[in-house]
């Protein structure tokens, strides 16, 4: 007798097997925080599309045109631009193929296109659905699996940014009560015990969901002891460090931080909401600015200095209002989530801010605003800013080039001593043909989109102890984020005598709602995630102030600048100065990376899963063929449920409840009962048709029940099997 097949209630095979679809959701989450891997609710999606098929074994050559179905529909979603299954769209789909067959045998891991990857993500995903059928229904052998789930928390716990307290918890859970499960099951089937469905059955699983949640809460709450080895992630960096030249990269997540005292390595995208601002216009969000450049990163040359502002008035001045125009905008700004910044997080010209019970400490150096409340540095709930915005005039900025005071000149054109001379060298090459401040900053700006630079979030080097952070990205990777091409400018410009810093904040984030009223005026609500974090240039100019500039490929300058009409600066300067490199048009890259010990700065939108409207038609057609399938397996799927009432209560109306059933079935089959036929005449009937005698047994039982209310539990477990092999004969 096969307990799986014959004896196991529906109910115990599917907590099993999806046991074991939640523990392969354990594998699947920090993917998204340890890669660069984006829209992982898709691939959760198409986990649980193919387990679902995998749980009711539909024939094999039907769960393999559905999952192959699946996989097609979520690549074209992704990244298909052409109409599906057309000419097109295969012929780009065999380039694909062939170019990465190549890169494989070539083993160019590296040049494997995201399309490939995403297609053996999704073979995995399928592959697994099946084993973990295997394994968990089938075999009930799940320690291993069990086992191996642990160990890769544990160790993505211990060398990444994952942190898996909460998943260790689930797991946990999970795991004890299956394995609680599959070792009753297989004992049952080792002792040769029928599994009957009594009233009491359900009381073995009470002991064991109370030991398993009380380990577990006990667990939780008792008291630990601290770790008890040295933690060995900074002793492994140190070795690679060592070992290698400095090709290898951190993994960062990203975010804002303080610290940016170590920059480079590669990140993983995160896009948590940060706040939520209602604006007029799109600009940065400021948090603070550095200028000591170190060869490895940023600090600050002076310590803070924080002053209270006076009934929240904000005496910070970046630019020369006097000299630049301004335009008087408020923004609204909610936190969400659980952001915990407690700095005021505001755009340029910022003047008052509202919120209650608040004060506010500006650095004067950093430009940094600290918000506390009671003394206490916080992080606010919400506050509305009002602020100038600015708009510099380009002709004016063109004829700046008045030298600053000595002490200024050196605070912001200071340098390590052992920046390598190429660097000065590179940056007197690219503005050799230019005179002005202006002329000479944006040249050193447009450089990158014009010379082989590519903006990059992975595979992002570190620089080796006796390396120069902006050396090794101008001479040897070209590869990088915006804290490369913002620290690279800033001390291109250095090396020119033109005071520069680095900024950080975030960029402007994604419009949610526009053309929102509020108190008669009218707001664009935006939404800026952890992604968003970013960090630009500013130049400083002596009859102006602090202008932005942004060097980063993919990322336009968010400052506003004008021209008078009176200008006689002719088209081509002007388009010279205001449009874009071909790279800037290009759709934002993803932002950029943040650990808690170092900060790198990001900002956009990750590709996202185009939802068509054939898309909807197809995956309804998709559900449609489902739903026939189960249609036409409805007869199996029924009798499955009559079984299983059966099988938990002898009585008359369950008998009548399967007898009824066995002759729906034989009607479903056209084998109809003559209304002058009696039971017993149709019961030879059916019996000299299919060449057996269990349907006058079945009838003779029926009637002395019927008739005679006269039960015999003592063949019930007879007249089961006899009822289940005329149903077999019936459907064949």
């Amino acid at each position: 007798m096969s307990l799986t097949k014959n004896n196991i209630p529906f109910l115990y095979t599917s907590i099993l097997y999806f046991s074991g679809f939640f523990l392969f959701l354990e594998w699947l989450y920090p993917v998204k925080e340890i890669t660069d891997t984006s829209n992982l609710s898709i691939f959760i999606i198409y986990t649980l599309f193919c387990f679902f098929i995998s749980m009711f074994q539909m024939k094999w050559w039907i769960g393999f045109l559905l999952k192959g179905f699946g996989l097609l529909f979520i690549i074209d979603g992704l990244f298909f631009e052409y109409g599906f299954m057309s000419k097109l769209w295969f012929d780009y789909l065999f380039m694909e193929i062939a170019f990465n067959l190549e890169a494989l045998f070539s083993q160019a891991w590296y040049q494997l296109t995201p399309i490939f990857r995403s297609v053996l993500f999704l073979l995995l995903i399928w592959l697994m659905s099946y084993l973990l059928h295997y394994w968990f229904v089938v075999m009930k052998r799940i320690f291993l699996f069990v086992l191996l789930t642990f160990i890769y928390l544990a160790i993505l716990d211990t060398f990444t940014i994952y942190d898996a307290g909460m998943p260790m918890v689930r797991t946990f859970i999970i795991s004890f009560i299956a394995l609680g499960i599959a070792n009753f099951m297989k004992e049952l089937d080792k002792e040769s015990i029928r599994f009957t469905w009594i009233k009491k059955t359900p009381i073995w699983l009470i002991p064991l969901v109370v030991i398993v949640l009380f380990s577990t809460v006990i667990g939780f709450a008792a008291p630990k002891l601290e770790p008890q080895w040295p933690d060995p992630v900074p002793f492994l960096k140190s070795t690679a460090e060592n070992a290698g030249s400095g090709s290898g990269s951190g993994v960062q997540k990203v975010g804002y931080g303080e610290d940016d005292s170590q920059l480079g390595g590669s990140f993983v995208q995160d896009y948590t909401p940060v706040f939520q601002a209602a604006v007029a216009e799109e600009h940065y969000w400021r948090i603070e600015s550095k200028d000591v450049y170190t060869g490895k990163g940023w600090e600050v040359s002076n310590d803070p200095d924080y002053q209270q502002q006076t009934n929240g008035s904000i005496s910070l001045a970046t630019f020369h209002p006097e000299a630049v125009e301004t335009e008087e905008f408020e923004a609204m700004i909610e936190f969400q989530g659980n952001t915990d910044i407690d700095k005021l997080i505001y755009p340029y010209g910022i003047q008052q801010v509202y919120a209650a019970e608040a004060d506010y400490y500006l650095d004067g150096f950093s430009e940094a605003i600290e918000t506390r409340v009671n003394g206490e540095a916080v992080s606010l709930d919400s506050y509305t800013i009002s602020y100038n915005n600015p708009s510099f005039d380009l002709t004016k900025l063109r004829e700046q080039t008045q030298s600053e005071q000595p002490e200024f000149q050196d605070y912001y054109t200071k340098l390590p001593e052992g920046l390598p001379n190429r660097v000065g060298e590179l940056a007197e090459e690219i503005t050799s043909a230019y005179d002005t401040r202006y002329e000479k900053a944006k040249a050193i700006e447009g450089y990158f989109g014009r010379n082989g630079f590519s903006y990059q979030t992975t595979d992002v080097p570190v620089p080796a102890e006796d390396e120069d952070y902006v050396d090794q990205f101008l001479f040897d990777s070209k590869v990088g984020y915006c804290d490369n091409y913002s620290t690279s400018m800033v001390v291109m410009l250095r090396t020119l005598d033109i005071p520069a810093r680095w900024v950080k904040g975030f960029t402007s984030g994604e419009m949610i709602a526009d053309d929102v009223a509020e108190t008669g005026d009218s707001f664009d609500v935006y939404e800026v995630t952890n992604a968003n974090a970013h960090s630009w240039v500013e130049v400083y100019f002596p009859e102006s102030g602090w202008v932005p500039f942004e060097p980063t490929q993919g990322f336009d300058n968010l400052t506003d600048f004008h021209t008078d009409v009176e200008d006689n600066t002719s088209e081509e300067a002007q388009d010279d100065v205001l449009e874009p490199t071909p790279e800037m048009n290009e759709p934002e890259p993803p932002e950029v990376p943040e650990e808690e010990a170092v900060t790198v700065a990001a900002g956009s939108n990750p590709d996202s899963f185009e939802l068509k409207a054939w898309h909807i038609a197809i995956a309804v057609g998709v559900l449609a063929i489902i739903a026939l399938i189960i249609y036409k397996t409805r007869f199996r799927w029924q009798t499955f449920i009559v079984e299983m009432k059966f099988t938990k209560k002898q009585d008359a109306k369950t008998y009548q409840d399967a007898y009824h059933h066995l002759m729906k079935i034989l009607n479903y089959k056209g084998i109809t009962k003559e209304p002058d036929q009696t039971l017993r005449e149709f019961a030879e009937r059916i019996d000299e048709r299919f060449t057996t005698n269990e349907m006058g047994q079945l009838t003779a039982h029926f009637e002395r029940m019927l008739y005679k209310d006269e039960i015999n539990h003592t063949k019930a477990k007879e007249l089961t099997q006899l009822w289940k092999n005329l149903i077999k004969r019936i459907m064949g």
